[in-house]
């Protein structure tokens, strides 16, 4: 019984997990610096995470900043039953949104509305263009501003998930967790945030095309 609620750390099966499996332990047991090393790999997701909720740069370092001051004084209850960088995330996930309500009470949309169609990950291609811009493209700061301030405009609930699924790739299921709904509201709002960013992105970038 005891076994089936405390879920080991020390046999998961890829080697990331396993050496963070080790970090984790040994910081547990006193070697605290290692949980900066810890964090490192997942820093500008935790920021990313707060700014999808917040929509500021220095809300969101602060909340990032608690989140994994949080995830610190809560290391020794990770149980590993899910992945390290999906519970820090989540973390910081409630944390901007508990910040979210103290700010603008009563403004912040129920996290399970839109529990309805997508069956399947479908993503009609119309929608690739602005995940398919090349990298070198990205570079181009007036194009960096375009997709920057389409994000912003979407809706609070429609930009987490299109950031922890586009941005962060992580997959539906972990979004899903650190979300506290399920799949098929991850894969409905996946659909409607392309949708939306096509929208808004589509035109910008037919008209940067035009003026080369």
């Amino acid at each position: 019984m005891i076994q089936n609620e405390r879920r080991s750390l020390a046999g998961p099966s890829d080697p990331q997990t396993r050496r963070e499996a080790e970090m984790i332990s040994r910081i547990v047991a006193g070697e605290r610096e290692l949980f900066f090393d810890l964090i490192k790999p997942y820093e500008r997701a935790v920021f990313l995470t707060a700014y999808s909720v917040l929509r500021s740069e220095a809300d969101a370092e602060e909340i990032a900043q608690e989140g994994m001051l949080k995830a610190y004084k809560a290391l020794s209850r990770f149980r590993g039953d899910s992945k390290f960088s999906t519970w820090l995330v989540k973390i910081t996930l409630n944390e901007a949104l508990m910040r979210l309500r103290r700010s603008r009470p009563g403004s912040e949309v129920p996290l399970q509305e839109f529990v309805d169609e997508a069956d399947g990950d479908f993503t009609p291609a119309v929608l690739t263009d602005w995940r398919e811009i090349p990298s070198e493209a990205l570079e181009r700061k007036e194009l960096r501003d375009i997709l920057q301030r389409a994000v912003d405009e979407l809706p609070q609930n429609y930009r987490a998930v299109l950031i922890m699924r586009d941005v962060r790739e992580m997959n539906t299921a972990e979004t899903a967790q650190c979300l506290g709904v399920s799949e098929g509201v991850v894969k409905t709002r996946l659909l409607r945030a392309r949708l939306m960013m096509q929208k808004i992105v589509a035109p910008q970038l037919q008209a940067q095309s035009r003026k080369k």
